[in-house]
């Protein structure tokens, strides 16, 4: 158990707004095709932002909500699984974009894909409890390149965008802690979802001649049938570890991978509908950038109060599982 508090929550969209109707069109499919395949009705895409300025824009929304300056944080994290690009890490560009090119307020990234925000303050959690840092700011900013458009099924799902929070220790008298947390890697797995280029495996020289290995790749049904093997033993483990039941949980708010993604998740754990926090329909996948973008939609909708027990749930490639309880 840790006492961490969420004093806040960002968000930021884009401002082009894409109808599944429009991408349809686009795509050449056939008219609700999207609505049928991935349930995504609406995304956004990135026009003029870049990733770094998306997030700082988040950021500055958090910031606000706790009616804190960037200057009363003393650490930034970028939870992102696509990094704007390859050197520096995305932390500083956001740093850079929030003005703050002299602050020397340390600024990393922690990159463990779709799983990236939960990985990130699962870990900063014990920097925080060990009192290395009073208030970090996490921020997930997510631009969606690398799509293969002749994969319909795939990059019709994903959309951009970027969210923040604000954590910090809580107070004596506060209940708000970390209750539980657990993250599992299955690299039998690791093959399922991959963009073998943008490393030193393949030179970005190669772009032209080797196309397919600069494009994002999955294997969606190898992916769900693993997920549903590993999913029920290590949600019984995260409750177990957190001494609960579900029962005891008041929203579960998964990573938005895709709607029938989450349909079925709800029919494995045996989750009431109004249990589960859903924004795919109208965000898309935001990779990293969902789980706390739903956390902050379930705040501003009222869905979940001071107190409430939250269970954060997503897989991700590698084929990594993570999940964290907290009291809210």
């Amino acid at each position: 158990m840790r006492k961490i508090k969420i004093l806040s929550t960002g968000k930021y969209l884009p401002k082009k707004q894409v109808t599944a109707k429009e991408l349809e069109f686009s795509l050449g499919l056939d008219p609700g095709w999207i609505e049928k395949k991935s349930g995504v009705l609406v995304r956004h895409f990135v026009e003029d932002e870049t990733a770094s300025l998306m997030g700082a824009y988040a950021a500055k929304n958090a910031l606000e909500a706790a009616g804190l300056s960037f200057h009363d944080i003393d650490c930034l994290i970028c939870t992102s699984g696509i990094p704007e690009q390859a050197i520096p890490c995305t932390a500083a560009l956001i740093q850079e974009q929030l003005g703050a090119l002299d602050s020397g307020i340390p600024a990393f990234d922690i990159n463990s894909t779709c799983l990236s925000f939960i990985v990130g303050l699962d870990t900063i959690s014990y920097l925080i409890q060990a009192g290395r840092y009073q208030k970090v700011l996490i921020v997930a900013t997510e631009v969606a390149t690398g799509l293969n458009w002749e994969d319909k099924e795939s990059c019709t799902l994903f959309g951009d965008g970027a969210a923040a929070a604000i954590i910090a220790k809580s107070d004596e008298q506060e209940d708000c802690k970390i209750l539980s947390a657990r993250i599992e890697t299955y690299s039998r797995g690791a093959r399922f979802t991959e963009c073998k280029g943008g490393g030193n495996k393949h030179h970005p020289k190669d772009y032209a001649e080797n196309l397919d290995d600069f494009l994002f790749k999955m294997d969606g049904k190898a992916v769900y049938r693993l997920a549903s093997e590993v999913t029920p033993n290590f949600v019984q483990h995260l409750l177990q570890d957190a001494g609960l039941k579900m029962a005891d949980i008041k929203m579960v708010i998964p990573h938005q991978a895709s709607l029938m993604a989450m349909r079925l998740m709800r029919k494995q754990l045996d989750l009431p509908e109004e249990k589960v926090m859903v924004i795919a329909h109208n965000h898309g996948n935001t990779i990293a950038a969902s789980v706390p973008m739903a956390f902050h939609e379930s705040i501003v909708q009222g869905k979940i109060q001071r107190g409430d027990r939250i269970m954060l749930l997503g897989t991700s490639a590698g084929f990594s599982i993570g999940g964290i309880i907290l009291e809210y």
